[in-house]
């Protein structure tokens, strides 16, 4: 069967075969990045600035849409309410995030026990390597730009020691506080004070900025797309099959005409054979028959 794979018209067929395949697995790679693909993201407002008061209001539900949105607020810090939150990532490096708490002006106030008289929102304002550059929250009234985010799930029993928080997660911070508060926090983009910058990182060369951007869309698996690929890939491998299947039609071909030679030229051999190839043997006279020569 090598022999009739090597004639120039099946190799001619193979190039053909293994260009087509090409083509269908670069459809099949195609197909495949288009099924992990992310949706294109709905145009949203995240970016817009909007005020804290108007997107989120204390003691309701976080509402999903209100994720990532970039929010304004007026206010100030209380110096005696900051934790720093350790493992959090800095460029590969692990460090902590300053976190305060941010008494909202014109924030509705939440009624029932325990109640404080102001409502206040988790800030990070920063990110230190070492607990002790974590500089603390400047005083008076503040203007904060930020990005809104929800309130992280606590550790379960962990203890992160004074003066920590196992996460930005508002049923924690909260007790440790005694403040009421927002359902979420803010990641500080900026922090001004008479048009003056008193953000973290400008009290500081240790004190990094967070930078948070808005969440990427989910990623889903598209599994049309998916398909498509194991199909393309199917067909790739059905050309070369294509082109086997073809090869050893002619192999056989070839074998059943040789064959078909051979019996026709034994055939033709034995009806030319020449009849005295075959001499009749003598026939033995009959003993009871009297010899013509006797009688006479």
């Amino acid at each position: 069967m090598l022999k009739t794979a090597l004639k120039p018209r099946w190799i001619a067929g193979l190039v053909f075969a293994i260009v087509i395949s090409g083509v269908f697995v670069l459809l099949s790679q195609w197909q495949f990045g288009r099924s992990t693909q992310p949706e294109a993201p709905v145009a949203t407002t995240t970016e817009e600035l909007k005020p804290l008061t108007t997107v989120l209001q204390p003691g309701d539900f976080f509402h999903g849409s209100d994720a990532d949105q970039m929010v304004t607020a007026t206010g100030s810090y209380d110096p005696q309410k900051q934790v720093l939150v350790p493992g959090r990532l800095n460029d590969g490096e692990k460090g902590y995030w300053i976190v305060a708490a941010f008494a909202v002006q014109d924030a509705p106030l939440l009624t029932g026990a325990g109640a404080s008289p102001q409502t206040w929102i988790p800030v990070a304002r920063g990110w230190v390597a070492d607990p002790a550059d974590a500089a603390t929250p400047p005083s008076g009234i503040i203007e904060l730009t930020g990005r809104l985010l929800p309130s992280e799930a606590p550790l379960p029993n962990t203890d992160a020691g004074p003066g920590r928080a196992t996460a930005v997660s508002i049923a924690e911070l909260i007790n440790v506080w005694e403040v009421s508060s927002y359902p979420g926090f803010v990641a500080a983009s900026t922090e001004l004070s008479a048009a003056r910058d008193v953000g973290a990182a400008a009290t500081g060369v240790d004190v990094k900025p967070l930078n948070i951007g808005p969440q990427p869309p989910a990623q889903k698996v598209n599994w049309l797309n998916l398909f498509y690929a194991a199909e393309w890939v199917v067909f790739a491998g059905f050309a070369l099959f294509i082109w086997w299947r073809l090869v050893k039609d002619d192999y056989h071909r070839g074998l059943e005409d040789a064959l078909d030679e051979a019996h026709a030229a034994e055939m033709q051999h034995t009806q030319l054979r020449p009849a005295e190839q075959h001499p009749e043997e003598p026939r033995t006279p009959d003993p009871r028959t009297p010899d013509p020569k006797v009688q006479s």
